[in-house]
C-alpha cells in the first residue's frame, strides 16, 4: 500500500517558526509531503525568523502583499493554492497550519472532496476549525514532545525513542512492524539516517542491539519488530488507572499523584517504553477517563461521560 501524499500549506502569519520542526516530524506519521509552501507578506521584518528555515526545510515561500490595512490577503493565496491543489488529483490530503477560523470553510471544502485534512494550530486556534479538520493537533503539544529531538545530531537514544513511537503507532492502529517498514519510517523522520553512523551493519543488527527494549521475529518471510513490554502489562496499567479514577466517586485523581500511585504499584514503570514522552500523553489516550485543567499547575485525571459504563464493567 502507497503511502499518502499531503500538501502541508503554512499561514507565517499567525505561526512561529519554532514550530516547524515538530510539524515536519508529526506529518511523517500520516504519509509523503509532496508540497510545502508558506504564505506571508517577506518583505515583513516579523517573517525574519521564517525565512531562515525556508532553505533548511524545502519550504517554498509565497509572497503575499497586504494591501489593504486589516485585511488578511494571506488566507486567500494560501486557500487559492489549495484548490489549485486540490483539482489537480495529485494529493490524497491536506496539512493547513493556522491558528485562524479564517480556514473553517476552506477545511469541510477540502474534505467535501474526499481529501483528508490535518489541522495544526496553537491552543487559541477556534473550535469550528478544529472540528472542521480530519484530525487536529495543537502545536504546543508537538513542540513539548520535539523539544529533546534534534536532526542535527541524532542520538541513538533518539532514535530508539523513535522506533518506540512507531511501533507504538502501528499497533493503535491494529498493524505489525516490518524490519523494511521501520527502516523506510526512520527515514521519514530523519533523512540522513544510517545505521553505519553508529557501528552497524544492518538494522537488524542495530535493533538487536537494544534487545532490553525491543524483539525480532520471523513470520513467513518478513522480520517483524516489537517491543519488549507485553501487551497484557499495558491492558494492566490502562485498567489499574482507570479504577483509581472510578474509585474517586466523581471527585478525580490528581494527575501528578496518578503518577505516583502507578510508579508504586508498578516499579519498572518508564512512560517512553510504551511510545510517549510524559506520563500525561500516556494517560490521555486511556479510553474511559479524560484529563481536566483546574488551573496553571493542577490537571486531575477524571472518568470521561460517554465511557462511564466501560469503567463500571467490571463493578
Amino acid at each position: 500500500m502507497e503511502d499518502k501524499r499531503f500538501a502541508v500549506l503554512i499561514d507565517a502569519d499567525n505561526i512561529s517558526a519554532k514550530y516547524i520542526t515538530a510539524i515536519l516530524d508529526e506529518m511523517t506519521k500520516y504519509g509523503i509531503i509532496t508540497y510545502k509552501r508558506i504564505y506571508g507578506d517577506w518583505t515583513n521584518n516579523q517573517a525574519s525568523k521564517w525565512r531562515e528555515e525556508l532553505l533548511a526545510n524545502s519550504i517554498t515561500p509565497i509572497q503575499q502583499f497586504c494591501n489593504t490595512a486589516g485585511k488578511n490577503a494571506t488566507d486567500s493565496a494560501l486557500i487559492i493554492d489549495a484548490m489549485d491543489i486540490l483539482y489537480t488529483g495529485k494529493v490524497d490530503g491536506f496539512c493547513i497550519v493556522s491558528s485562524d477560523g479564517d480556514f473553517t470553510k476552506l477545511a469541510s471544502r477540502l474534505r467535501e472532496s474526499g481529501m483528508e485534512v490535518i489541522g495544526m494550530g496553537e491552543n487559541k486556534t477556534p473550535k469550528s476549525f478544529k472540528a472542521a479538520c480530519t484530525v487536529f493537533t495543537n502545536l504546543e503539544i508537538l513542540l513539548e514532545q520535539d523539544e529533546d529531538k534534534t536532526k542535527e545530531s541524532i542520538s541513538q537514544e533518539t532514535i530508539k525513542g523513535a522506533i518506540v513511537e512507531i511501533i507504538t503507532e502501528n499497533e493503535n492502529n491494529g498493524r505489525k512492524t516490518g524490519l523494511g517498514a521501520l527502516g523506510n519510517s526512520l527515514l521519514k523522520k530523519y533523512s540522513d539516517f544510517d545505521v553505519r553512523n553508529y557501528g552497524y551493519s544492518s538494522l537488524s543488527k542495530f535493533v538487536e542491539e537494544m534487545a532490553d527494549t525491543f524483539k525480532l521475529h520471523k513470520k513467513d518471510s518478513v522480520v517483524l519488530v516489537g517491543l519488549q513490554n507485553d501487551s497484557v502489562k499495558r491492558e494492566e496499567l490502562e485498567e489499574y488507572i482507570r479504577e483509581c479514577v472510578w474509585q474517586s466517586k466523581g471527585e478525580g485523581v490528581d494527575l501528578a499523584a496518578m503518577g505516583q500511585k502507578v510508579h508504586k504499584k508498578y516499579p519498572d514503570f518508564k512512560v517512553k517504553e510504551y511510545g510517549y514522552s510524559t506520563f500525561q500523553k500516556f494517560v490521555s489516550q486511556i479510553s474511559g477517563v479524560e484529563i481536566k485543567t483546574e488551573n496553571e499547575t493542577v490537571k486531575r485525571l477524571m472518568e470521561a461521560p460517554r465511557a462511564s459504563g466501560k469503567i463500571r464493567k467490571n463493578k
